[in-house]
C-alpha cells in the first residue's frame, strides 16, 4: 500500500486509508450508521474508497462485491477486508459504475456514496477528485448511476444513495420515480456553508 497513510476508526472497525483513495468523512459515517443489511443480502458497494460501507454491510450480507474506479481504492478496500476479516464474503474489481459488472447479475442492495459536489472538469481527472466531483452541476455521476442502478436490482432490492442538498436532491427522487422507484430521505445531516447530506432509499414500487 502506499506509504503515506491515515488509520479511520468506525463503530469497532478500522481502515488504513492511503493519501490517494477518500477518507471517510461526514457523509460516510452517516451512510454507515443508517446501513441495513440483511442476512442473506447480495450487496454491490459502488464506489467503494477505502471499504468502510461495504465491509460494514459485510458483516451481515451473504456477499458484497466492491467496485471503483480507483485501482488504488480496490487495493484499500481488499487490505481492509482482510484487516477486519470480511474478505471471504467479499469481491474486489475496477470498474466505472457498473461497467465491469455482468448485466445479467443482480442485488438486493445497491449503495453508493455518490461524487455529488459541483466542481470543474479538472478536478474530475484526478484520482482523489473522481470520489467527490460530479461536475457542474455536481449530478454527472449521479444522473448516469440512477439511469443504470434498477437494471442490476432485484425486485425486491433497495438502492441507498448519498448524495448534497447542492446537487439537486428533488431532481434525484424524481429521477427514481420514473425508473418506477420510490425514493425517500432515510438520514440528513446539515454541515457547514448552507450545505445539507441526505441519504435516499429507493425501492421498487407496487404496480
Amino acid at each position: 500500500m502506499h506509504s503515506l497513510t491515515k488509520k479511520v476508526f468506525f463503530s469497532g472497525y478500522a481502515f488504513t486509508v492511503p493519501t490517494d483513495v477518500y477518507e471517510p468523512a461526514e457523509d460516510s459515517f452517516l451512510f454507515a450508521e443508517n446501513l441495513i443489511v440483511y442476512d442473506n443480502d447480495s450487496v454491490v458497494d459502488v464506489g467503494a474508497g477505502c471499504g468502510i460501507l461495504g465491509i460494514v454491510a459485510a458483516a451481515r450480507a451473504r456477499r458484497v462485491l466492491a467496485v471503483d474506479i480507483n485501482s488504488q481504492a480496490v487495493r484499500c478496500t481488499k487490505e481492509n477486508a482482510k484487516l477486519n476479516r470480511v474478505d471471504q464474503k467479499m469481491l474486489f474489481i475496477v470498474g466505472d459504475l457498473f461497467t465491469s459488472i455482468n448485466v445479467r447479475k443482480h442485488f438486493d442492495l445497491i449503495i453508493f456514496n455518490a461524487p455529488y459536489l459541483p466542481s470543474e472538469e479538472l478536478e474530475e481527472d484526478t484520482r482523489l477528485g473522481r470520489a467527490w466531483a460530479g461536475g457542474s452541476s455536481g449530478r454527472r455521476i449521479i444522473d448516469k448511476f440512477i439511469h443504470e442502478a434498477p437494471k442490476y436490482l432485484r425486485p425486491e432490492g433497495r438502492i441507498l444513495l448519498m448524495q448534497s442538498t447542492l446537487s439537486n436532491v428533488k431532481k434525484t427522487l424524481h429521477s427514481f420515480e420514473e425508473k418506477n422507484l420510490r425514493a425517500d430521505i432515510i438520514a440528513k445531516q446539515d454541515l457547514p456553508f448552507f450545505e445539507t447530506i441526505v441519504l435516499i432509499r429507493a425501492a421498487r414500487t407496487e404496480k
